[in-house]
């Protein structure tokens, strides 16, 4: 055999950082090391695997079709690392999240599949789910979690549970006393919103169709959090996750407009790479997302513990 893991480690090190120099930090070896693995590994096989763009390595054909046959076997060669070194076969695992379920639910069964699984490790990284599902087809994430309709060709998506976007305002807002609001009212408003790119963002576009181009989007954030704040502070409508605003509508801090012909229907998906291989690890953590929200179908079925 004329490759060694090693190599295949390096060569995906560089397939997902895009230069040497940056897989060289990211596996603490020198910058030269990396650079005459991945030489070694190409010269042994007279292939190139990257097209040299000034400092940056762009996958060409050869290297693409290799990144995911190169990342399978570096997991199966770590789940028998485990395996043999004793240690429970669920980890190092790599989980992904957009922000909405990464802020609500994600470090809930984390933390408990964590209790559950102690020599287990867990990576959650929390982004929008544009940047979730593109780090789950460059291999980068074993498992990503988000929001909304997934369209990406090397990537499969499982509905996991249903969600509803909430329009949202200050309770002194003109709006907010109305028993019913039509779509033409809250369009006359300024808007706080999520980036486009977020899955709410998405899921709100797609509700007002081509109406959507006269939203006045008065500010765009990134944290659902931080938008609270904002129309709590009286700068304009907002549209968030029911989830995310359970104890602001139980506490009266902010209130919901009933818009009429608004469907802000979603689900929430499990998302991975067609051509990832499910380690013992991986299926167990799906197998316990699963389990941790039992047999509730919606969101709104979740018990979480209320904040004061």
């Amino acid at each position: 055999m004329r490759f060694t893991l090693r190599q295949l480690e390096i060569f995906v090190a560089i397939a997902q950082s895009g230069s040497a120099s940056r897989a060289a930090e990211r596996l603490a070896l020198s910058q030269s090391a990396t650079s005459t693995a991945l030489a070694e590994l190409e010269r042994a096989y007279s292939q190139v695997l990257f097209d040299r763009v000034g400092k940056t390595l762009r996958l060409n054909d050869t290297g693409q079709w290799l990144l995911g046959r190169a990342t399978e076997l570096l997991d199966r060669a770590q789940e028998l690392e485990d395996t043999l070194s004793t240690q429970s076969a669920v980890g190092p695992l790599r989980l992904g999240a957009s922000l909405t379920i990464g802020n609500y639910l994600a470090t809930l069964f984390v933390a408990d599949f964590l209790k559950r699984h102690p020599a287990s490790r867990v990576q959650l990284a929390v982004h929008n789910s544009t940047d979730i599902v593109a780090a789950v087809a460059r291999f980068e994430l074993d498992l990503g979690l988000v929001e909304g309709e997934v369209q990406h060709p090397d990537v499969v998506a499982e509905p996991w549970l249903h969600d509803e976007l909430v329009v949202f305002a200050a309770p002194d807002h003109p709006l907010a006393a109305k028993a019913r609001v039509s779509r033409a009212e809250v369009l006359a408003c300024d808007w706080i919103l999520r980036e486009p790119g977020s899955g709410t963002r998405a899921t709100l576009d797609h509700a007002f169709g081509s109406e959507r181009q006269q939203l006045r989007v008065r500010l765009e954030l990134e944290h659902t959090e931080a938008i609270k704040r904002a129309v709590e502070a009286g700068l304009g409508l907002g549209c968030i996750s029911r989830l995310a605003l359970r104890d602001a509508f139980r506490r009266g801090s902010l209130v919901p407009l009933p818009v009429q012909g608004l469907d802000l229907g979603r689900a929430f998906y499990l998302v991975r790479h067609q051509n990832k291989y499910v380690t013992g690890g991986l299926a167990t953590l799906i197998e316990h997302i699963r389990a941790f929200t039992g047999d509730a179908t919606s969101t709104d079925d979740i018990a979480l513990a209320p904040v004061a």
